[in-house]
């Protein structure tokens, strides 16, 4: 996964759409907001006037007066009460409504990517950027804009009102505010660096735990429990260290802020000392001074405070964007189109192909055409490239040079889902989703009846040793079908290939990691399946394509041997070499 770097603007610029459906709310918050700001302002005045007034002469401050500004506050309070709970319930949801629908284009993103990014990129740092990473974005996409905007107001406000009543010394006091954000955005930069590099290291601790968990029989099995412990130990220690020297920058954070706040009251009381002697402001001022002063500092105070959560938000945000900007690489073309009644006719014409993360080069210039409703076997060593060649057909990857056609159609003219709808894949990992039987065979055609599955597995012949399972079509199958065994997970994944009834097939070696018994009862299933469609059939147990149409032996050099059993065996080839050998090892 590419860790690209934004700036904080880019990241603000890219995350302001998320607001667009919600602006209402977001309008109404920032109203609320302002109500709470004016019910903070407006205190410091009451009790200046009162104080004034007392100062100027006792008989002016009447009960009338008092209970006057005391029912102004008590209002102004209420209107505070009700605006803050919609600022904390409403704003709140709609900051849980952003991270969703963010998760939701994440995710949609994710299934768009090509297999080159998943096969670069760990499962766990995934899982942490549209899991974890987004919880905080909940937070920042409500608090910013609110804490920002009364921060502003408060500032803005506080300063007219001070400057009226001295400007000499809210100037002095003032001056420390552009300061105090010069110095809090140095900081911040360290702070978000760190908190990205948190967010990191808590991707690679999920990659781990993940990948130890999912071969813990392998551990157990080699007795290496000490070790992965002590991998994971290392990996929690530098999360440690990381974390440490985060809070060390936060407690500089929280320092320099409250020198400032003392220097600014220290300023308060020099200055407003001083402009007391000179008769230049008046004792309910100065205790207007402090309150605002105090409001002021509290509001920056929390500003401070609220930059942990900021940086958090934007370097989840950061984290989301760096997977909304992988680059898809296998698309409609503008001008592609549904593949209709596919009859399986497949051209390669010219084809080179090279990984396009690694620019390792498996085939150049291949020419190869598949008849519909034949049955085609590649053999040959590992590394030759009979997978890749199968996975450049429903366009997993894309050809590097030259042009794969279904029915005479480039395939890149063809749309994704019509032509993978389209092509049926067997593999010899089989992976089933954690769910019940039927979810999973119903996945090869979503929505199907449980007449419709049951059809399926009869057919896959899978149907008997289902029926002997606890809750026969509903039982539980666990996490990738841990509780069934090698032939009945393949059995299950063939059913939901019935159940699709593609006019194509793949089968990747798809009983090379069965029993004897299991591989019986599958290539039964298979050779059913096969029927009456365009079939690539991938071996290294050579006993089961004798009876293919076509057998091509393929290496890094290309198709160098290629024909049906019998022919190849009388050439006494490659094909020969391989089937001699298989036959002397059984």
């Amino acid at each position: 996964m590419e860790n690209r770097e934004y700036s904080t603007g880019t990241l603000i610029k890219r995350f302001l759409p998320y607001f667009k459906p919600y602006r209402k709310t977001l309008y109404t918050d920032l109203f609320c907001a302002a109500l709470t700001t004016i019910c903070e302002i407006v205190l410091p005045l009451i009790i200046r006037t009162i104080t004034n007034t007392a100062l100027e002469d006792v008989t002016l401050l009447t009960a009338r007066m008092i209970v006057g500004l005391a029912l102004v506050y008590f209002v102004l309070r209420v209107i505070d009460a009700l605006a803050n709970f919609y600022m904390a319930d409403i704003g709140h949801v709609m900051g849980a409504k952003i991270e969703t629908d963010m998760r939701r284009d994440a995710y949609a993103h994710l299934q768009q990517l090509s297999n080159t990014y998943f096969n670069n990129t760990k499962v766990g740092q995934i899982m942490g950027r549209i899991t974890n990473d987004l919880f905080d974005v909940t937070e920042f996409a409500h608090h910013c804009p609110e804490e920002f905007f009364i921060a502003g107001l408060k500032i803005v406000i506080s300063f007219l009102i001070l400057a009226r009543i001295n400007l000499a010394l809210t100037l002095m006091v003032f001056i420390f505010v552009p300061i105090m954000t010069v110095v809090c955005r140095l900081i911040n930069k360290k702070m978000r660096r760190t908190f990205s590099k948190q967010r990191n290291q808590i991707g690679e601790l999920n990659a781990k735990i993940e990948d130890s968990l999912l071969g813990q029989k392998v551990v157990k099995a080699f007795t290496n429990e000490e070790l992965e412990t002590q991998k994971f130990e290392d990996g929690n220690q530098e999360f440690l260290e990381i974390k440490t020297y985060g809070y060390m920058i936060m407690g500089v954070f929280s320092t320099s802020t409250r020198v400032f706040d003392g220097l600014m009251y220290l300023t308060i009381i020099i200055g407003g000392g001083f402009f007391l002697m000179d008769n230049r402001i008046l004792p309910g001022d100065m205790v207007a001074y402090v309150m605002y002063v105090t409001t002021l500092i509290a509001t920056i105070r929390k500003i401070i405070e609220f930059a942990e959560q900021f940086q958090r938000g934007i370097t989840g945000i950061e984290r989301f964007l760096q997977i909304m900007d992988a680059d898809i690489e296998i698309f409609d073309d503008p001008d592609a189109q549904d593949i209709e009644n596919p009859k399986g006719e497949i051209v390669f014409t010219d084809v080179s192909f090279e990984y396009p993360d690694d620019h390792n080069k498996v085939f150049t210039n291949l020419n190869l055409q598949i008849h519909a409703g034949e049955k085609l076997a590649i053999v040959g060593p590992s590394g030759g490239g009979k997978t890749t060649l199968c996975n450049l057909i429903p366009r997993f990857y894309d050809v590097s040079k030259g042009e794969i056609t279904l029915d005479g159609k480039n395939i890149k003219k063809l749309t994704l889902k019509s032509l993978r709808q389209c092509i049926g894949v067997v593999q010899q990992e089989v992976y089933l989703f954690s769910g019940t039987v039927y979810e999973n065979i119903a996945y090869g055609k979503p929505g199907a009846s449980y007449e419709e599955v049951m059809e399926a597995a009869k057919r896959a012949g899978a149907d008997e040793f289902i029926q002997n399972l606890k809750d026969k079509y509903d039982t539980y199958v666990g996490e990738r079908g841990v509780k069934l065994s090698g032939g009945q997970k393949q059995r299950i994944s063939i059913a939901r290939v019935f159940l699709k009834n593609p006019p194509i097939l793949i089968l990747d070696e798809a009983t090379s990691a069965l029993d004897n018994e299991s591989e019986y009862a599958v290539a039964k299933s298979l050779s059913e399946l096969a029927k009456g469609r365009t079939t690539l059939t991938i071996a290294h147990r050579l006993s089961t394509i004798r009876n293919s149409d076509r057998i091509l032996v393929l290496t890094d050099a290309g198709i160098v041997e290629e024909g049906s059993h019998d022919e190849l065996m009388e050439k006494g080839g490659i094909y020969h070499g391989l089937y001699t050998m298989a036959n002397e090892m059984k």
